[in-house]
């Protein structure tokens, strides 16, 4: 921790370094600072270590929830970007805006349309989620922010009958108080009063006491259930629709993954001390196993998922960090 307050003083004030009295003058700099908080939550991380020894092995799924999705909705063309070069930012913005991917580079514009157009608009969001993800820190008026929106759903058909299956599905078994198949075995049951969403794993995602109201302003049903706002943190009646129902299913199924790879990493011996979403902390002896390695269990193919491409990444280190 000492050692990452004084890179961080090294850094700031450099003219200072120098004969500088660190044990009096690290709590001066820590304490006056603004950024205190950010970088008390940076430290907190580098102070998980591995036992004598050993050493970390940190891997995590790449692109796991674009995988996921292309893989649920067949969008073809995203699922040969993910068998191949992997690139899905610039084949995005390849395939929305007509151009070569060849002609798109790490630092141009239409790669961080693409970018932002992924993180934003694979769950029905529009404008507004372009928005929170900080599109006009990027200098997009809202035409150009509009017509991501649109080309991104006009290349992604797959993906926007998706989220319309999805829907039509939940309303078909409430209305019904039945049971409604689609593809990739996911289904929706309604049962006691709860619509369930079976997952491919078995394991069920719940909704209580839902409702179908219809909308006359846009002429259309509105999807309601019993929840916690996750702002008041009250119980109120929420409201939902095909493209959040979307990701729910997929972050649900990625959990399901995640186990996976965690339940065949433990089979072969591997101790894990801790997990973070899509991220796996292996604890591993010096000089045994290697980043490959784990890469290659952590996306063996899932049996639940046949056909899932799963890609992993990671890296060694001495103590815990991103």
């Amino acid at each position: 921790v000492r050692e990452k307050i004084r890179n961080e003083i090294n850094t700031n004030f450099p003219s200072r370094k120098k004969n500088f009295d660190y044990d009096f003058n690290i709590n001066s700099y820590l304490y006056n600072q603004e950024n205190l908080s950010d970088i008390l939550s940076q430290l907190i991380r580098t102070t998980f270590i591995p036992k004598k020894n050993h050493r970390f092995i940190i891997a995590d799924f790449s692109a796991i929830e674009a995988r996921i999705i292309a893989y649920l909705s067949d969008e073809k063309w995203r699922i040969d970007v993910f068998n191949t070069h992997g690139k899905i930012y610039e084949a995005s913005a390849s395939k929305m805006f007509k151009v070569d991917i060849n002609e798109i580079t790490k630092e141009s514009e239409l790669r961080q349309k693409g970018k932002i157009a992924e993180l934003a608009l694979g769950y029905q969001g529009g404008v507004k989620a372009l928005v929170s993800m900080g599109a006009y820190n990027m200098n997009l008026c809202e035409s150009e922010l509009i017509e991501i929106v649109r080309a991104f759903r006009s290349s992604n058909t797959n993906i926007v009958k998706l989220w319309n299956t999805v829907e039509k599905a939940f309303i078909e078994a409430v209305n019904n108080k039945s049971i409604v198949h689609i593809d990739k075995n996911i289904s929706f049951i309604y049962e006691g009063n709860i619509l369930f969403i079976k997952l491919p794993s078995g394991r069920r995602l719940s909704y209580i006491r839902p409702k179908i109201d219809y909308n006359n302003a846009f002429n259309k049903s509105v999807i309601t259930y019993e929840g916690v706002d996750s702002t008041t943190k009250k119980n109120t009646r929420l409201t939902t629709y095909g493209g959040k129902l979307v990701e729910n299913i997929v972050q649900a199924i990625a959990r399901d993954v995640l186990g996976e790879a965690m339940m065949n990493l433990r089979n072969k011996g591997f101790n894990i001390v801790m997990h973070v979403h899509d991220e796996i902390v292996l604890e591993v002896e010096n000089g045994v196993s290697s980043v490959e390695k784990v890469c290659e269990i952590m996306c063996k193919e899932n049996r639940y998922l046949k056909g899932l491409n799963l890609r992993a990444d990671g890296f060694e280190s001495n103590y815990y960090k991103k």
